[in-house]
């Protein structure tokens, strides 16, 4: 009987996550391509149907972004073009616009954490906003701005200290706080009335 390696919460976390988006991908992939079909049969689309294709992109788009915040790291990196067009397609009819400055590509597990911490930055950008993501020298710096933010302190607070009772909704938190720790990375986290400031 060989020795298998343990996996800890956090790698089962992220094979949850891995295996939930592959599992709901193709199928959402496959409605969408009939979608397609049915509106190239000609004359303008029914409101029905623009709906659901509507429905469809934003589905497809969100799990793309879940796939990196919450699927498995690897050695795998990130191109600057890949990331820019998840961010442009969970931003397209949303309340939070993401602008994403790096121009280079990105280590999967760094890409993983920026997503996180949107995540936690999005909770806050209730009425609309923008998210602007920033490297330099190794150290990643992501900024919400809005004109009114909806803070949950204890939220924020437990970013630095656990807080085990999270709702499914806020299970974020947790998760980049864990991928703090597991990078060794410092994190410093500064709130206004209109910005957010994450440094790690």
């Amino acid at each position: 009987m060989t020795n298998q390696p343990k996996t800890n919460q956090a790698d089962l976390a992220a094979l949850l996550g891995s295996r939930i988006c592959h599992d709901l991908i193709s199928p959402i992939g496959a409605i969408g391509n009939g979608v397609e079909l049915l509106m190239m049969e000609g004359g303008p689309p029914s409101p029905e149907l623009a709906l659901i294709a509507q429905s469809v992109a934003a589905a497809t788009a969100r799990i793309r972004f879940f796939r990196v915040a919450f699927g498995l790291t690897g050695e795998q990196r990130l191109g600057r073009a890949e990331i820019a067009k998840i961010l442009a397609d969970i931003s397209q009819g949303a309340r939070m616009a993401v602008d994403w400055k790096p121009q280079c590509d990105v280590a999967r597990g760094e890409a993983k954490l920026v997503f996180l911490a949107i995540l936690c930055c999005e909770s806050a950008l209730a009425y609309g906003g923008r998210v602007t993501i920033v490297e330099e020298g190794g150290k990643w710096q992501v900024t919400a701005k809005a004109e009114r933010l909806r803070i949950d302190t204890p939220l924020w607070d437990g970013l630095s200290k656990p807080k085990p009772d999270l709702t499914p909704a806020q299970v974020h938190f947790a998760l980049f706080s864990t991928g703090i720790a597991q990078q060794n990375r410092r994190l410093m986290v500064e709130i206004t009335e209109t910005d957010i400031h994450l440094i790690f």
